[in-house]
């Protein structure tokens, strides 16, 4: 027999209401496709990306807190290579060299009278750029001059120095300037790391050390 649903009293009714709510509610959380599982899929997505965000900025922090001492260590290290690159430069450039002598006698007082550029000498990292030398002036002066070379920014080395006294006639194929008291010879060695085209002899390796 049929059952009119107005003819059922108002109690019967609402709780007939409830059920269907309850089994509507049902089907659309437990439905394969439905609306409410696709949602929190969703959700559970966007809280792991934000536990992983979370955990990544924590991460981050650290590093973000250290970068004044990071920043100032590479800082540090590049002024080392600018330096280092002064000393030994990755040109040859001779050029340069040769100003930063004539300077350094300039302001010693001391006269270069020849400068001869020898032969290139390959090192295991590195090349050895030697000149001789002659020179002429006072005693103190030519102290002086050596002293200079020892300050310039590229690195020089000094050896083989033979002088001797002006009054034993050393130096005179050249006019003498008023004071002069000795004159000699001696080879300057710079530096330089770029391969060269240029011939150049093999020689045992020693590190530069400047004196």
């Amino acid at each position: 027999m049929a059952i009119n649903f107005r003819e059922m009293s108002l109690p019967v009714q609402a709780l007939l209401f409830a059920v269907l709510a309850v089994i509507l509610i049902a089907v659309g959380l437990l439905a394969p496709f439905s609306p409410v599982k696709k949602l929190d899929a969703e959700l559970e997505t966007l809280q792991s990306s934000a536990r992983d965000l979370r955990s990544n900025k924590a991460s981050l922090e650290v590093y973000r807190r250290r970068l004044p001492e990071l920043q100032s260590a590479i800082q540090g290290v590049q002024n080392e290579i600018d330096n280092l690159r002064k000393i030994i430069p990755a040109e040859k450039d001779a050029d340069e060299f040769i100003r930063q002598m004539q300077g350094a006698a300039a302001s010693s007082n001391v006269n270069i009278r020849r400068l001869k550029a020898l032969t290139v000498a390959a090192r295991d990292q590195y090349y050895e750029l030697p000149f001789e030398v002659e020179v002429d002036g006072p005693y103190y002066a030519v102290m002086d001059f050596f002293n200079r070379l020892s300050k310039v920014s590229r690195l020089i080395n000094v050896g083989d120095l033979v002088f001797k006294s002006t009054a034993e006639g050393a130096g005179r194929k050249y006019p003498l300037r008023a004071g002069t008291t000795v004159s000699g010879h001696f080879v300057a060695i710079t530096f330089f790391t770029k391969v060269t085209d240029e011939p150049v002899a093999k020689q045992p390796a020693a590190p530069p050390a400047k004196r």
